[in-house]
């Protein structure tokens, strides 16, 4: 097992980082200013050909039957073009049948949906992840199903939800009263059923982490002992000092993948063995306590340098007005705010706050090129399912707020891009608008690694949306065969009824469908007033929300108030108050089915 560097490597260790950080900064500046990426046109031979060549005439004739040859001569060319992506799927998927694949997973921070160029980001460039998006799929409406950092990635590492993982508290785990006495819970997912341990010794990978864990609490104990072929747990900095040198953390996070795979590829690639690494990066979370909160490295300063971040349209007073009672306790603080206060109070400072974060995010997508490039050339690239994803979401000062937390879209909507070499032509460079979360991640990993997910997971294997006869398969399964036996792909987990408002288009998924609605919850931290619990039944037209400290409910239409501004608990449209009903009796069904012990998909 590889653990953290030791002070005798530290030397080496340095020499790399400062090789490493000047390759990575050259490719970031130098990618990073291009403003687009350009396709070359195809030609036919008469437009090469000069003047005086006997076949060149300058008539009007001649000159629309070469626009004609030309226009055949690109479609022809197009069409060698698709043919040859369909061989070269066929080919992958032939490879696919003879070896397992590896699964690189690459799981960045505080990381909202459009922070990326191609989610339509005007500013930030991120042509890398723009890259994968062309060769794979966009998941437009991809969710968490608590925004924080570490509930999110236990909800990752064991693919439950809160509810059921109680992983609570960083650190912690909930406190609970056993024996007589509060004790501390951590993690109470046994060791054997998570992520890391199924991989390594159920599906027989060779296994990584390369960056942030998010639990503060002994990993072998709690996410088994002799799981890991490389570790490395990085947290909480942005620059540090590594054997007399400063460090930058994403600089480190990308030195450390790039030794798993060195090593693995050093180990001969294990008799074949597959990989599953996390490269799981710290930015572009902000140093809680440091009032610069977000520190890029220095030769990425250049970037967006003359750019002016819009402002969000909810980014306003009355936007902070219309927030619940209780965020405007007089004496006590709401922690939302205070952070709005470091980051976004002012013109200049919401200016500084933003180019930070965006060069930040920049330099975690140039890491991600350079991974992906040792991956080809290590031969791997297409044996390998690549996933980009985050823990959660950011308010960059809509509603008046900062971070994350509350179940408003800035907060729960993350970016999901999936490069799989068992994706059908036809999804390639697509997007896909279902409601996939991060319970679907464990799944889907397991999957793809020939496993089934155990039956106390949640989620479900996302690669049924962008594979042939991905949901056809599992509805032969119920015409074909008993509906007890298409549960076996489930593993014996089974799908709830749907809600009984919406004539049956609200559910949770089923043999046939992917799910429409889903539960959200965040528990308190600290106090009621510091960040308050939330609850909500998020759908793609209403979303309900329920503050569970103080019983207080909202309603917001998502089609005609997409930014969540007016609650419509109060309205007296009969439209209104028959959606909350109908809304309040469904969010309390799911919710007691995600605390309940059932073996379901949610």
């Amino acid at each position: 097992m590889v653990r953290q560097i030791g002070s005798r490597s530290s030397r080496v260790l340095v020499i790399f980082m400062i090789t490493l950080s000047v390759i990575s900064m050259a490719v970031l500046v130098s990618v990073h200013q291009l403003d687009s990426f350009s396709i070359p046109q195809y030609t036919s031979r008469e437009q090469d050909m000069p003047d005086n060549h006997p076949n060149h005439d300058n008539g009007k004739n001649q000159q629309l039957k070469l626009k004609d040859k030309a226009q055949r001569a690109r479609q022809l060319a197009q069409q060698r073009l698709q043919k040859e992506l369909e061989l070269q799927q066929q080919k992958m998927e032939e490879e696919g049948k003879q070896r397992p694949m590896n699964i690189i997973l690459f799981y960045a921070d505080d990381w909202r949906h459009d922070t990326m160029g191609a989610a339509g980001n005007p500013i930030v460039k991120t042509p890398f992840i723009d890259a994968l998006v062309k060769e794979g799929v966009r998941f437009t409406q991809n969710c968490v199903t608590t925004s924080i950092c570490w509930i999110s990635r236990a909800t990752l590492y064991t693919g439950q939800y809160l509810a059921r993982h109680h992983f609570e508290m960083l650190g912690k785990g909930r406190t609970i009263l056993k024996d007589g006495k509060l004790t501390e819970m951590k993690l109470e997912v046994p060791a054997n059923e998570t992520l890391y341990s199924l991989m390594k010794k159920k599906a027989k990978y060779f296994v990584g982490h390369a960056g942030k864990l998010g639990l503060w609490i002994d990993y072998e104990q709690y996410l088994g002992k002799g799981t890991f072929d490389y570790f490395v747990d990085e947290d909480g900095w942005h620059w540090r000092d590594l054997g007399g040198k400063m460090v930058h953390i994403t600089n480190k996070n990308t030195g450390d993948a790039l030794r798993f795979l060195k090593l693995w590829e050093g180990k001969g690639k294990p008799k074949q063995k597959p990989f599953f690494l996390n490269v799981a990066y710290f930015a572009t979370h902000a140093v809680d306590g440091d009032t610069r909160q977000y520190l890029p490295q220095n030769k990425s300063m250049e970037m967006y340098e003359n750019d002016t971040i819009p402002i969000p349209a909810t980014a306003t007073e009355e936007a902070w007005q219309k927030m619940p009672y209780f965020f405007h306790r007089e004496g006590r603080h709401n922690e939302g705010r205070t952070r709005w206060k470091w980051r976004f109070d002012k013109p200049d400072k919401h200016q500084r706050m933003m180019k930070n974060y965006y060069r930040m995010a920049s330099e975690v997508d140039t890491s991600v090129g350079i991974i992906l490039k040792e991956l080809e050339m290590q031969g791997e690239l297409n044996n390998t399912l690549i996933i980009f994803t985050t823990d959660n979401g950011n308010f960059h000062a809509e509603h008046g707020v900062a971070d994350k937390w509350y179940p408003h879209q800035e907060s729960i909507r993350v970016p999901l891009v999936i490069k799989d070499p068992r994706m059908s032509p036809e999804f390639i460079g697509t997007t896909n608008d279902e409601f996939t979360l991060n319970i679907d991640l464990a799944a889907t990993v397991l999957a793809a690694a020939g496993l089934d997910p155990l039956p106390t997971m949640m989620g479900r294997d996302m690669s049924v949306l962008y594979r042939k006869n991905g949901f056809e398969g599992e509805v032969k399964a119920t015409t074909s065969q008993s509906r007890r036996k298409a549960f076996a792909s489930t593993n014996g987990r089974q799908y709830i009824e749907p809600s009984s408002d919406g004539g049956g288009k609200y559910h949770s998924g089923s043999e046939s469908s992917w799910r429409t609605e889903f539960f959200y919850e965040h528990p308190m931290h600290s106090d009621k007033y510091y960040i308050p619990s939330s609850e909500a039944l998020v759908r793609k037209d209403y979303k309900y929300f329920y503050w569970p400290n103080f019983k207080y409910e909202q309603l917001f239409d998502l089609k005609n108030d997409p930014g969540e501004i007016h609650d419509l608990f109060n309205s007296t449209n009969p439209v209104h108050r028959k959606k909350l009903d109908e809304m309040r009796k469904r969010f309390l069904e799911l919710k007691e089915m995600a605390h309940s012990d059932s073996q379901i998909i949610l």
